[in-house]
């Protein structure tokens, strides 16, 4: 990214902090909400330390989908995990705070795939946070035992954080052309 994150707005005390910032114009966000979202999934995950969670266009996300990955276009969600080994981000850890990670949505994105993924807008983007903040904490979905574990755990956090009990019937996790990734 170019520049700093602007505005900016800082979630949570104690030893998670989540930095937002809506570099898009594309989607209307409400950067609180998801950044309590992407607090409450690290908490919950047991981890500490400081995320970042980007919203921008579907320009950049190109841009950084390209140079990340060697995909071309945008996607809708990219994780970048900073501070990696065994206790990062473990509670009681001590020394510095941890770097957990950037988290960058495409909000545009989510709104073309919402219908057909997870349901909603709002269904969708909860998904894209908690699922990148699984990513930033270690998650993966390469292989079919830890795609299940991954599933599990953002179902897991969306009926805890997002909708307070069970999924909406028309939420999916699971994209129809998907293969194993969500």
């Amino acid at each position: 990214m170019a520049e700093p994150p602007s505005p900016t707005l800082t979630t949570g005390a104690h030893e998670v902090v989540v930095v937002g910032a809506d570099e898009q114009a594309d989607v209307d966000v409400d950067v609180e909400r998801w950044t309590g979202l992407a607090r409450a999934a690290v908490l919950a995950e047991g981890a500490r330390g400081e995320l970042t969670l980007t919203f921008v266009d579907r320009v950049e996300m190109a841009e950084l989908n390209r140079e990340h990955l060697g995909h071309d276009g945008p996607t809708d969600v990219l994780s970048f995990p900073l501070d990696a080994g065994d206790d990062a981000g473990a509670p009681g850890a001590t020394g510095v705070p941890v770097l957990l990670g950037d988290v960058v949505v495409c909000p545009a994105v989510a709104a073309d795939q919402a219908a057909a993924h997870a349901g909603t807008l709002e269904d969708e983007l909860a998904l894209l946070v908690v699922h990148g903040v699984l990513h930033v904490l270690g998650h993966d979905h390469a292989e079919p035992a830890e795609t299940a574990v991954m599933r599990a755990r953002e179902l897991d956090l969306l009926q805890r954080h997002h909708w307070a009990g069970p999924a909406p019937s028309g939420f999916r996790q699971v994209h129809g052309d998907d293969q194993g990734s969500s």
